[in-house]
C-alpha cells in the first residue's frame, strides 16, 4: 500500500484525495481548515495536525493550494517531515516565472519538486478523469508517471523547462474562459434575433460538413423569450482542438518564460 499525503483539501483536493483512498493508498490529508480535511476520515483518510505530520513516512505529497504564496508557505512547513526521496507533486494553478524559480530552488536543494496543475473538476477527479499536466525533471516525471496515470485519463509532459506546465495551463484556463463568453455572445445575439439559442451551431455548418448534415432546421423563438434591449458585440476569436491519448507527449521547448508582467493566474478549476 502506497502512502501517500495531501495538502489542501478544498474541493479538487479532497476529491482526488477520496479517490486515492478508493484506489487502496494510504492517504494522510491536512488542510489550514480542519474541518474540510475532517470530512475524509469518513473514507479512510488519516488527519495531520500539521504539513510536517502530513508528509512523514509519505512516498508523494500532492498540493493542491490557493497560489503561489500559498504554496511557498506550505512547503516550508512541511520541510522538517520531509524524507529526502518524498516527491512534491505540486497540483496549484501559479504563475509561470515563480514556478520557474521554485522548481530550480527547491531541486538545487535536494527537495524533489515537480510542477502538475490539472485540467480536472471535483466530479471528474472522483472518476480519475482528466488531464494531469508535467514539467521539470525527467527523472522525478517517470518515477510518478504510472502514478498519475492512475489520477488522470491523460498524462501531458512538457519536459524540463519547469514553468511549462504552468504556462499551459493558463492557456487553457484563457481558452475555457474565452469560448465560455463567444458562446455567450452567440447566444445572446440569437436570442435579441428571435431563435432558440441552440438553432445557432447550424453557423458551424459554413465550414463543418458534418455539422451541418446533423443540425436541426432553425426555429424562431418564442416572443417572450426576446429581450429587445440586448446589444452585442462579437469579437474574432479562434479554438485549438487537442487529440485524446492516454499515453505522455512531451513537447517542443519554447522560447524563454514569460515575465509576471504578462503571464498572470487566472481563475481555473484547480
Amino acid at each position: 500500500m502506497t502512502h501517500i499525503a495531501f495538502l489542501g483539501t478544498g474541493l479538487l483536493g479532497s476529491a482526488l484525495a477520496e479517490a486515492a483512498v478508493k484506489r487502496g493508498d494510504h492517504v494522510t490529508v491536512w488542510n489550514r481548515t480542519a474541518h474540510k480535511a475532517r470530512a475524509l476520515e469518513a473514507f479512510g483518510a488519516r488527519v495531520a495536525d500539521s504539513p510536517a505530520d502530513a508528509v512523514r513516512d509519505a512516498s508523494r505529497v500532492h498540493l493542491v493550494l490557493k497560489d503561489d504564496a500559498v504554496v511557498d508557505e506550505v512547503i516550508a512547513s512541511l520541510r522538517p517531515g520531509l524524507a529526502a526521496n518524498t516527491i512534491i507533486v505540486d497540483h496549484t494553478t501559479t504563475q509561470p516565472a515563480l514556478t520557474a524559480e521554485r522548481s530550480r530552488r527547491l531541486n538545487d536543494e535536494g527537495v524533489k519538486y515537480l510542477h502538475c496543475p490539472v485540467f480536472i473538476g471535483p466530479a471528474v477527479a472522483r472518476e480519475s478523469g482528466g488531464t494531469i499536466l508535467a514539467a521539470g525533471p525527467r527523472a522525478l516525471f517517470d518515477a510518478i508517471h504510472a502514478d498519475l496515470a492512475k489520477m488522470a485519463a491523460r498524462v501531458e509532459y512538457f519536459g524540463e523547462r519547469p514553468d511549462l506546465a504552468a504556462v499551459f495551463k493558463l492557456c487553457g484556463n484563457a481558452f475555457i474562459v474565452g469560448i465560455n463568453a463567444v458562446v455567450a455572445d452567440v447566444f445572446a445575439v440569437a436570442a435579441g434575433s428571435r431563435v432558440n439559442a441552440p438553432d445557432c451551431q447550424r453557423v458551424s455548418g459554413a465550414w463543418n460538413r458534418e455539422s451541418r448534415a446533423a443540425a436541426p432546421a432553425p426555429a424562431a423563438a418564442p416572443p417572450s423569450a426576446v429581450d429587445p434591449a440586448i446589444a452585442v458585440t462579437v469579437a474574432p476569436t479562434t479554438a485549438a482542438s487537442a487529440s485524446p491519448s492516454n499515453a505522455p507527449r512531451c513537447f517542443p521547448r519554447p522560447q524563454p518564460a514569460c515575465s509576471p508582467r504578462t503571464c498572470t493566474t487566472s481563475a481555473g478549476p484547480a
